[in-house]
């Protein structure tokens, strides 16, 4: 097997590559690899930590001591995004981007969004409500992180008034971070208000035989 994958099924960041490899039909080998979590949860909860991001050999590979990385035939390469793009480009840039250099950087910047807009409010509600100890929970913060999240999908939500999927008419690499939010926002239950375009992406979405991989609310919602 040429692929091998180190990461963690309830990570955002590992199902990013997950979902990318589920949409070419890639088969790959899945190294358990975590400093924060574990079979039994958070670290912060008393968890043992999956571990291996901290040896020698992994930091060799990835000298941030972060998930995901991925080796393909002794290709090393680790950043969720990069590896999508990556994958994508050397293994279909026809379904990842239809060939189009427009509609790729297209979907690099949704990508690249989500990475700057979407991930600190989306771990800071997880982290409150299903990580965090009792004793340490800080309802403000959840509370505001709540407001950010909404605020951040009503970009998205206008967005899908002009476009069927989130970087033009067809499916693309954009649409697998914003597959995994999606799937987080609506699991979490935190819609302020209607976002019909968002409810109707969201079902495309699930529609996808790829979906299955990141489907089980327990790789979202648990900690």
């Amino acid at each position: 097997m040429a692929i091998k994958l180190w990461g963690r099924p309830t990570s955002a960041r590992t199902q990013k590559v997950m979902l990318a490899l589920a949409e070419l039909n890639l088969e790959y080998e899945y190294i358990l690899a975590s400093a924060t979590m574990g079979r039994k949860g958070s670290v912060a909860k008393g968890g043992q930590p999956f571990g291996v991001v901290d040896t020698p050999e992994y930091i060799l590979m990835n000298p941030t001591k972060t998930i995901p990385t991925i080796c393909d035939d002794g290709y090393v390469l680790w950043e969720s995004n990069a590896i999508v793009q990556y994958l994508g480009m050397h293994y279909n840039p026809h379904l990842f981007y239809r060939n189009d250099i427009l509609l790729c950087n297209s979907a690099l910047r949704w990508m690249m969004w989500e990475n700057n807009r979407l991930i600190g409010p989306m771990h800071d509600i997880v982290e409150q409500r299903f990580r965090v100890p009792a004793a340490d929970k800080n309802p403000q913060l959840e509370n505001d992180a709540v407001q950010k999240l909404n605020q951040e999908f009503e970009v998205i939500e206008n967005q899908l008034e002009k476009t069927e999927f989130i970087a033009g008419s067809s499916w693309s690499m954009g649409d697998i971070p914003i597959s995994i939010r999606c799937h987080r926002f609506f699991l979490l239950d935190i819609i302020t208000k209607p976002m019909p375009q968002l409810a109707r992406y969201y079902e495309t979405l699930k529609a996808r035989p790829s979906f299955k991989v990141i489907e089980d609310e327990t790789l979202h919602i648990s900690g």
